[in-house]
C-alpha cells in the first residue's frame, strides 16, 4: 500500500495535486470496525450514527459492525446490523457472558484481538459511557493515540472536535499508526434512511474467543430507574430542571409535564449535586451530549459545561425569572417568569398523552 502512495504522489503535478491524489488513495484503502452497541434486539442509535461517521471517512468504504454480548437478543441484534447500513459487509459477533455487561477490560482484550486480525484502518465507537470507557483502554493495548468527541469528518485522518466546553471547534489530523481510533458524537451524525434491499444483508460471523480469560473487574449490578419515558440520549423532546426547582419534589413537575408530552428529564450538575434527581439524568460536558427537537429548560442559568451538552437541539426554549441568565443567549424562545407559575398553567393546558 505505501508503494502505491508514493507512486501516487509521484504522479501528482506538485504539492497540492500530489496532496489530493493521496487523499483520494487512502479512502481507496479504508476499511473501518464499528463497536456498535444494542438494547432489545436492535442496533442502538447512537451507533448507527457511528455507522453514518464511517461514511463520511469513504463512501466505498468497507464496514464490519462489533457486536458483543450472549443470548438471543445478541443475535436479533446482529440481524439488525446486517440490514442496517448500506456500507456494513460483515456482522462480527461476539457470544460470551463475559461480553453481556459494559465492562472494558475484557472488551478492550476482544477489540485487540478483532483488530489484530482484521487489520482496519479505522475503530469507530459513539461517545457514550461504553465507548468513553472502552475506546482509550483498548488504544493503550493497540499503542495509539484515540482522537475523541469528533464532530464532523473532513478527509480520512483530518477530524473536527470541540474544544474549551464547545466554544471552539478544532480541525485535527491523526498522524499515528493504523488503526485510527475514534469516538463520535452520535448527535453530529444522522443515520442513514435510505431503504436497504433484503438481498444485501451483510453476513454475520461468529468471533474466536478462545483468548478471553478471567479478568481482575467483575459484574456486579446495575440500578436504574424503571419508567416509560424515552431514553434522553434519544428523545426527541427533552424537559430540563436546574437548581432554580428548590427540591426533589419540585422536579416531579417536570416529570408531569414530561409524560404529557412524552418526553425525557434532564437536569444540570447544579440540580444532581444537589440531590434532586440521580446523575444519569445530569446534560452537559460531564453528563449526556442531547440534540432533540424540542429542548425545555427551567430554571438553567446556562453555565457553559452545560450548553456544551444541549447547544446543537433544534428548538431551544427557557423559562427563568433572571433576564441576564446566559441560557437565554442560545434559547430560540425564552420566558422570563417565575418557572413555577410556567409549569402550573403547562400542566393545566396540556392535555395527557394518549
Amino acid at each position: 500500500m505505501a508503494a502505491m502512495l508514493v507512486g501516487a504522489l509521484r504522479r501528482g503535478s506538485g504539492c497540492r495535486g500530489g496532496s489530493r491524489l493521496l487523499a483520494q488513495s487512502l479512502r481507496r484503502f479504508v476499511s473501518t470496525l464499528v463497536v456498535a452497541e444494542h438494547e432489545g434486539g436492535f442496533v442502538k442509535p447512537s451507533s448507527l450514527s457511528a455507522l453514518a461517521a464511517a461514511e463520511a471517512i469513504a463512501k466505498d468504504n468497507k464496514v464490519s459492525v462489533l457486536l458483543g454480548g450472549s443470548g438471543p437478543a445478541l443475535h436479533k441484534a446482529a440481524d439488525h446490523a446486517a440490514s442496517s447500513h448500506p456500507l456494513v459487509s460483515e456482522v462480527l459477533v461476539a457470544d460470551s457472558e463475559a461480553l453481556a455487561h459494559p465492562l472494558a477490560e475484557p472488551w478492550a482484550e476482544l477489540l485487540r484481538s478483532v483488530q489484530q486480525k482484521g487489520g482496519y484502518s479505522h475503530v469507530i465507537a459513539s461517545s457514550t459511557s461504553f465507548g468513553k470507557n472502552l475506546l482509550p483502554r483498548a488504544a493503550a493495548l493497540l499503542d495509539v493515540s484515540p482522537v475523541t468527541d469528533v464532530t464532523a469528518v473532513k478527509e480520512p485522518h483530518v477530524f473536527v472536535r470541540p474544544i474549551y466546553a464547545g466554544n471552539a471547534l478544532c480541525t485535527v489530523k491523526y498522524t499515528g499508526e493504523e488503526p485510527c481510533m475514534m469516538s463520535i458524537r452520535s448527535t453530529s451524525f444522522s443515520p442513514t434512511t435510505e431503504a436497504m434491499s433484503e438481498t444485501k444483508v451483510a453476513p454475520i460471523t461468529q468471533v474466536d474467543l478462545s483468548f478471553l480469560s478471567e479478568g481482575k473487574s467483575s459484574w456486579v449490578n446495575l440500578t436504574s430507574q424503571d419508567t416509560e419515558r424515552p431514553d434522553l440520549a434519544n428523545a426527541r423532546v427533552v424537559v430540563t430542571g436546574g437548581r432554580g426547582l428548590k427540591s426533589a419534589e419540585n422536579f416531579k413537575l417536570l416529570e408531569q409535564l414530561a409524560e404529557k408530552l412524552g418526553a425525557a428529564v434532564g437536569a444540570t450538575r447544579a440540580a444532581v449535586d444537589a440531590g434532586y434527581v440521580p446523575n444519569d439524568l445530569q446534560v452537559g460536558q460531564t453528563g449526556k451530549i442531547v440534540a432533540p427537537e424540542l429542548y425545555m429548560a427551567f430554571g438553567v442559568s446556562g453555565a457553559i459545561q452545560h450548553l456544551a451538552g444541549m447547544r446543537d437541539s433544534k428548538v431551544i426554549v427557557a423559562v427563568n425569572k433572571d433576564a441576564d441568565a446566559p441560557i437565554f443567549q442560545v434559547a430560540d424562545y425564552g420566558l422570563v417568569a417565575d418557572l413555577f407559575e410556567v409549569l402550573d398553567e403547562l400542566l393545566k393546558k396540556i392535555p395527557e398523552k394518549k
